[in-house]
């Protein structure tokens, strides 16, 4: 394809699931965005070819910038044997991604690295400080930054994200193109006991409606968390049976 096609299917694409992450019909995004129902649908399959300032308008409308939507990255044009190289899991904390991500790591002999960790490593600042200091879009900028540099790198690795990210579209696309995402899916219950028994108490302290709050999140982006490409149900298996399933699907041939 000649370089313009190319630059519109991307941006379609990525408008496409940007709005899909939103749980937005293409009426409702046009609805909330300005831009007419037929025109999206021509930039969602690449015939469109939208001005900066309508690209501002669908950027504006889906919280992410029109860099977010246009930048090319090495991550959107990834084969599935690629992406295979790169495994995402996605979950609440309390979902398993630590303790599973650390097992199949080291079973694959690929490298094991916590999102959150790399944000703080690149931006010199711990999340609690980060927040304070600067707020959540810097964090979001800076998860961005992270992610991006980890799937430019082509390193094989086993990547635990933060559980917000897929609530930020243009990361999560980005993530879904760049590696084979995985849900952790637990049941809240199982969320709670898990992160209560790290001793890790911050969501909870003085908050007497918290575990009504984590159901509440866990509803809200079941619908983002189920667009991974494989869910696995760590409420019904052990550590070891959600590592051999891992293992098995991703282990080189």
């Amino acid at each position: 394809m000649d370089p313009q096609t190319v630059l519109l299917t991307n941006l379609g694409r990525t408008v496409r699931e940007a709005r899909k992450g939103r749980g937005w019909t293409r009426r409702e995004f046009a609805a909330e965005s300005g831009v007419s129902e037929r025109f999206l649908a021509d930039i969602e399959t690449g015939r469109g070819n939208p001005s900066l300032l309508r690209i501002l308008d669908l950027a504006t409308c889906l919280g992410t910038t029109p860099a977010a939507l246009l930048e090319p990255s090495a991550a959107a044009i990834l084969s599935q044997d690629d992406r295979r190289r790169v495994v995402a899991l996605l979950g609440l904390r309390g979902a398993g991604k630590s303790s599973v991500g650390r097992r199949l790591a080291k079973t694959l002999g690929w490298l094991f690295i916590e999102l959150d960790s790399l944000v703080e490593e690149q931006s010199g600042l711990s999340l609690s400080e980060m927040f304070e200091l600067h707020g959540q879009p810097y964090y979001r900028r800076m998860e961005r930054q992270a992610l991006e540099s980890l799937l430019d790198s082509g390193e094989p690795l086993v990547l635990s994200t933060g559980g917000g990210l897929v609530t930020e579209p243009a990361t999560f696309e980005l993530l879904r193109r760049g590696a084979e995402t995985v849900w952790l899916r637990a049941s809240p219950e199982d969320h709670w006991e898990r992160v209560v028994a790290q001793g890790d108490m911050r969501p909870m302290q003085g908050n007497d409606e918290a575990f009504a709050h984590l159901c509440a999140i866990l509803e809200e982006r079941e619908r983002l968390y189920e667009q991974a490409h494989l869910t696995i149900d760590t409420s019904a298996a052990t550590l070891d049976q959600v590592c051999g399933e891992l293992v098995e699907r991703f282990a080189p041939a």
